[in-house]
């Protein structure tokens, strides 16, 4: 029989991230098995209205590498968790913005008519505002299952307009308060770029609810996620076998355990399924056209899997 013990990298070989199996100190590299496929995530397209500072996907108007999904894509996915029995009970939808893409509409309604839960995330901007009548439609027939998670990156207009552009804020709120308004489930996403305290950052958001009238419980985790930086210019540490029992973590809590998310890229011929929703263009973390090819571990070998989830704590998922 062949062997396939790993090997180690020679001295000299080159630094962190590099080699799928061993970090850069020759330890051996972690790695995420699958648990319960509970969370599938659609990237409907790379567009987006607008071109923030630090996207870790790059999204502006002018970045299509992600193509458009198309219904008949969602569901096929849908059809192969049902299939399959795939224990999924949320579907989230990011991008760019996801009401770039003029489906959005039509793959809630698929999505929820189907008894599942389903998560958006956008900026709360002109493209979900134009699609108000069909969003109305949605949230009189299913109520709180659909959850409408607006990007607020600081509760202090000039900082968030600081990555989002002039006038980015009152446009969002006007958004955010029309959701609100109309009795949608909202909850809010929100950055720790110039926090130095969570709980000070906690209470900054708590005052602007406050004063806008949204009933939002700023220390609620899920209904505020305070996202951890990701930055690929920063040094970060790799994660290796045994930093999951000096961090007191699990390899279970990590995003890739229990989530996938489905991407086309531009010219493609069908949609691929990668790793999570953060490494949607790393060759490395395609996983396979369908969601049980997918089914299979995921080596944490980018600075994101330290810095967002493992050090970071934190997950997409609306848990």
């Amino acid at each position: 029989m062949p062997d396939t013990t790993l090997q180690a990298p020679e001295p000299g070989a080159p630094g962190k991230f590099h080699d799928p199996d061993w970090t850069a100190k020759g330890e051996v590299r972690a790695v995420v098995a699958p648990t319960a496929l509970s969370t599938l995530w659609f990237n409907t397209g790379s567009l987006c209205n607008i071109a923030c500072l630090d996207c870790y996907i790059e999204s502006s108007p002018h970045n299509d590498r992600l193509a458009y999904l198309t219904l008949a894509e969602v569901r096929q996915y849908l059809d192969e968790g049902a299939r399959e029995r795939f224990p999924v009970v949320e579907i989230g939808f990011t991008g760019g913005e996801p009401f770039m893409n003029r489906a959005l509409p039509t793959m809630l309604a698929e999505v929820l008519g189907r008894d599942l839960r389903a998560l958006v995330l956008t900026n709360a901007m002109k493209p979900m505002q134009q699609r108000q009548t069909e969003l109305l439609a949605l949230v009189q027939r299913f109520g709180t299952a659909l959850t409408m998670r607006v990007s607020i990156d600081s509760p202090t207009p000039v900082l968030h307009e600081a990555l989002r552009g002039k006038g980015t804020w009152e446009t969002m709120l006007a958004g955010l308060r029309w959701l609100v308004a109309h009795d949608f489930r909202v909850h809010v996403a929100g950055r720790t770029r110039w926090a130095e305290d969570a709980a000070v950052e906690r209470a900054a958001y708590a005052r602007l609810f406050a004063a806008e009238g949204i009933a939002i419980d700023a220390d609620d985790p899920v209904a505020l996620m305070l996202f951890p930086e990701m930055d690929l210019a920063r040094d970060v540490p790799e994660i290796t076998t045994r930093c999951w029992n000096i961090l007191g973590v699990s390899p279970d809590a990590m995003m890739c355990a229990s989530s996938r998310m489905v991407v086309k890229r531009k010219g493609a011929a069908a949609p691929t399924v990668v790793s999570c929703t953060l490494l949607p263009y790393d060759p490395a973390f395609e996983m396979g056209t369908t969601l049980a090819e997918a089914q299979r571990p995921v080596k944490l070998n980018h600075p994101f899997c330290a810095q967002f989830c493992v050090l970071g704590g934190a997950s997409c998922a609306a848990r």
